[in-house]
């Protein structure tokens, strides 16, 4: 017997149980940890390709970030304070407060940026994050083209959730700047500012997980602006432990590169999310919220849960149960068209096999009138013959099954037409964006 190759860490962490039994299933995800795993080392290149792309765009909001370190460093080490220590420093009387204006000023500029940068950023999440999702129900993707498609069906959701957070935080920026420089000049009131400091951060923290709820909402429902909002605070709430708990894990690497500084632990976040940051980020965050969407939205819409799940008990993989109206106008046409081809010769009606029954006569060389009656003695023969065998089986289950699904599509097909030509036809009421989440709420 040849001996098995061993195989080394690396290769049974991307191969799998290569002596289980049950080989080709142990390998399917069953879960939404599984599938993590699966996409994460199965389609790493994918996922670097989709992380430079998200990248390329969020390159305003860096150039932002770095000009905003940059300029409260120069300032702090050209600015006036530390008057009267050296010649070479100008004296001041008073700078009480200085230093609280300069970052006020500072961050006015700043963030406003932020919030213009954050608008191109949005480009990138929205095709990134498609492209994600797409992994996630383990579609088949072109990343190029799947990544412009994704801004074309979610930009303007991105965007709202984008506009929302940049504005919050400016405006906590601003209130928390203003409460530094009361307090350094002692300025009456000075404790209520401290407090709406404190409450502005609560509330950024707070819009945060709601803007990444409105991201997975937006990528995943049709919805308008305000329903997206309503129901991005609802699953924020509803779900806030594991809300926290995932979004601190899908954002880890933001923090790091953020508040790490120039120390290890900042130079591991900024290297991670240049590799492979941000659609990791995005694939924590959206494998969550689908997750929390088979278990509070799907079930009440009738869409299937576990997309991209191995069926232990079905042995298949979960699909969608609805489609989109692209989808089934594709397979009305596909229809009408089997009906205008006719029934099929082979499928409707039962046909001898040619391997049974009896040989036709085949004419010599040199024939007279006697083989020509024999040959054709010998095809009505083969004609009877086909006759019997098909009256024989024409009652079998799988002629009558398709005669009769057959006959279905033609009565379907002719009082379409007949409704179409018979006067006006009655609208459809438009089906009305799903309000979700609520299970009283009616959809």
């Amino acid at each position: 017997m040849a001996e098995t190759e061993k195989k080394g860490l690396v290769a049974r962490w991307l191969i799998g149980k290569e002596r289980s039994e049950d080989y080709a299933r142990s390998t399917l995800p069953t879960s939404r940890w599984a599938l993590f795993w699966d996409i994460l080392k199965g389609r790493f290149g994918r996922l670097m390709l989709v992380n430079l792309l998200i990248l390329l765009t969020s390159l305003p909001v860096i150039a932002v970030i770095v000009w905003r370190y940059l300029q409260v460093g120069a300032s702090g080490m050209g600015g006036p304070f530390g008057a009267g220590l050296g010649p070479s420093f100008p004296f001041v009387p008073d700078i009480t407060g200085n230093a609280e204006a300069m970052v006020l000023q500072s961050d006015i500029v700043f963030f406003s940026l932020f919030i213009l940068t954050g608008i191109i950023a949005g480009l990138g999440i929205s095709g990134g994050f498609y492209i994600i999702r797409n992994l996630i129900w383990t579609e088949g993707i072109f990343v190029a083209n799947d990544f412009l498609r994704g801004i074309k069906r979610n930009f303007w959701n991105v965007l709202e959730a984008v506009l929302i957070f940049t504005v919050v935080l400016f405006l906590a920026r601003v209130m928390g700047d203003l409460a530094d420089f009361y307090v350094a000049t002692d300025a009456p009131a000075a404790g209520w500012m401290i407090a709406s400091k404190v409450a502005g951060y609560i509330i950024v923290s707070f819009m945060l997980l709601v803007c990444l709820w409105m991201i997975s909402l937006g990528i995943n429902y049709k919805q308008g602006p305000w329903a997206l909002f309503r129901n991005a605070v609802v699953m924020t709430i509803g779900t806030f432990p594991q809300t926290v708990f995932f979004a601190a894990l899908a954002l880890w690497p933001y923090f790091l590169a953020i508040f790490g500084g120039l120390n290890f632990f900042g130079v591991v976040g900024i290297l991670f999310l240049l590799i492979i940051g941000f659609s990791y980020s995005g694939l924590v965050w959206l494998d969550y919220s689908q997750w929390a969407f088979d278990k509070f939205i799907n079930p009440d819409l009738g869409i299937a849960t576990g997309r991209g799940l191995y069926n232990k008990e079905s042995g298949t993989m979960n699909a969608p149960t609805t489609m989109t109206e692209a989808q089934s106008a594709a397979l009305r046409e596909y229809r009408r068209q089997m009906v205008i081809n006719g029934r099929s010769k082979i499928v409707s009606k039962p046909v001898k096999p040619i391997d049974e029954g009896e040989d036709p006569y085949q004419l010599p060389d040199s024939f007279s009138r006697e083989d020509l009656q024999r040959l054709r003695e010998s095809r009505e023969a083969m004609e009877r013959d086909v006759k019997a065998y098909e009256e024989e089986h024409k009652d079998d289950e799988q002629y009558v099954a398709y005669n009769r699904e057959f006959d279905a599509l033609e009565a379907a097909l002719s009082e379409e037409e007949s409704g179409k030509d018979g006067g006006k036809k009655k609208k459809k009421k438009k089906q009305g964006r799903p309000k979700m989440l609520s299970r009283n709420d009616k959809r």
